[in-house]
């Protein structure tokens, strides 16, 4: 069979794809967290969920789905384990009886709160192998790609 692409494209997509390189460093980043989490029981897609429930009033589930990027089923799917472990609950919205809240439970603040330490001392030590502003200007390039 003659190959099509030759292997020095391989090569070229290795060393310069944008798309790999970030997955490959998302994974890292996920299974990093997920460790330094596990303690609290939680994985980092789960302390960014409940994070994104921190707030003043309980948020639509919409507004939940559109912050983490994620369609309402997937949400749904993560929100499972959450209910499950009564950290999160579901209301019926007041103003339209169609729409859903997001409840972060006192049992998920307590979560969160003692999960936090764990998550600023990662990005800590982030910071420091990225250097001198290394992870703000990563996080300006990853955000004005979103």
């Amino acid at each position: 069979m003659v190959k099509t692409v030759p292997f020095e494209t391989t090569l070229e997509v290795r060393d310069t794809c944008l798309c790999l390189h970030v997955q490959r460093a998302a994974r890292a980043l996920a299974r990093r967290f997920d460790e330094a989490l596990k303690p609290f029981g939680l994985t980092n897609g789960q302390f960014s969920l409940l994070m994104s429930l921190n707030r003043p009033e309980p948020p639509r589930m919409s507004a939940v789905a559109s912050l983490l990027a994620m369609d309402r089923t997937t949400l749904t799917a993560a929100l499972k384990p959450l209910e499950r472990d009564g950290l999160v609950r579901t209301e019926t919205d007041p103003r339209d009886r169609r729409g859903r809240l997001l409840v972060l439970t006192e049992k998920g603040e307590r979560a969160l709160a003692a999960a936090v330490p764990v998550w600023r001392r990662e990005h800590a030590d982030l910071d420091g192998l990225l250097g001198d502003g290394g992870s703000e200007a990563l996080r300006v390039g990853l955000v004005s790609l979103g």
